[in-house]
This record gives structure tokens, sequence and C-alpha cells, in this order.
């Protein structure tokens, strides 16, 4: 089976942001490598569920976009319903002076497209889906660390509801 998926792989993945675009991919770019999770998932009406982690950020498509993987396994011996496994592709949009973010995740037929923006030192992806808005947030970010914040919002933004919580921590 790997070898069948090792062109694929091959034909996807970039070493590199592609020249001319790269300072603006470094939005996104300055995540590319693997990083451990801490994850503290509020689930709505329900008592929080707290575990690990892991993402994994690379450029593909000629270096045109940045695509990741977030994972958080559930144990074993204890099974949860909130584990997740899915992945984002993320691609700068000139027109628009932002990033087209898409996150797909099968095991709970979950997909959600979203737009991603630098708000100061901090990254703001905003989307909504059947008239549930959903903001991720990237902030307290460095070079070895950040923090990952998902909120929900059922009246259009005028508030939000804190739902996940990452903090990673780069291991490459």
């Amino acid at each position: 089976m790997t070898t069948a998926l090792t062109p694929l792989i091959e034909a996807l993945h970039a070493p590199r942001p592609a020249e001319g675009l790269a300072p603006k991919l470094a939005l996104y770019g300055q995540f590319v490598g693997s990083w451990d999770l801490d994850v503290d998932y509020r689930p709505f009406g329900a008592a929080p569920v707290r575990g690990q982690g892991e993402c994994h950020f690379g450029w593909v498509l000629d270096g045109r976009a940045v695509q990741d993987v977030w994972i958080r396994r559930s144990a074993a011996n204890a099974p949860d319903k909130y584990g997740f496994y899915g992945t984002t592709y993320r691609w700068y949009d000139p027109a628009i002076d932002a990033w087209h973010i898409h996150w797909f995740e099968p095991n709970r037929a979950v997909a959600l497209h979203q737009i991603g923006r630098a708000q100061g030192p901090d990254i703001v992806q905003v989307g909504e889906t059947n008239g549930l808005m959903r903001r991720w947030r990237y902030t307290e970010i460095t070079d070895r660390s950040f923090r990952w914040i998902g909120d929900a919002s059922w009246d259009r933004g005028a508030t939000w509801t804190l739902e996940l919580e990452m903090l990673a921590r780069r291991v490459q």
C-alpha cells in the first residue's frame, strides 16, 4: 500500500514556498513542521475533555499552498467521541489579500471553509456553516509554540463561545 501512495505524496509535497509568493505565504508557512498538542475540548453542554494530539504542516502543490494534518487519537483503553483526524488546505488569494482555508474531518463528516488573515500578531480565520459561525485563532505565536483557539457563535459573531483550545510545541 505504501508504494502506491509514493507518487501521490511526491506530487503533492513541495520543499519550499513558491518564489515570488514567499512573503505572503509566510503567514502559515511559519508553522511548517511537526507539533505536539495539549488539547482542551469544551463540548457544548458537557464536561471539558483534555488530551494529547499532534499536527504536521507542509508545503504542497508547487509551494503555493500549506496543508496540515491534525490528530487527537482516543486512548485504546478509554475511547471517546472527541478524537479527531482531519486536514486543512490553505492557499493565499491575492485578489482578497487573504487565505482560503478548507478543513475536512471525514470521521465526523465535517467540512468548513474559512477566510484567514493576520490581525496584529495573531491569525484569525472565520467561516459559517448552517448558521453556525466558527472563528479559529492562532495566538501567542513563537518559533517554538502557539496557542490555537476555536470559538463558535450562533448570533453572527455578536458573542462567541470557547469550544476548543490547543497549546502547540514544535518537535520538528
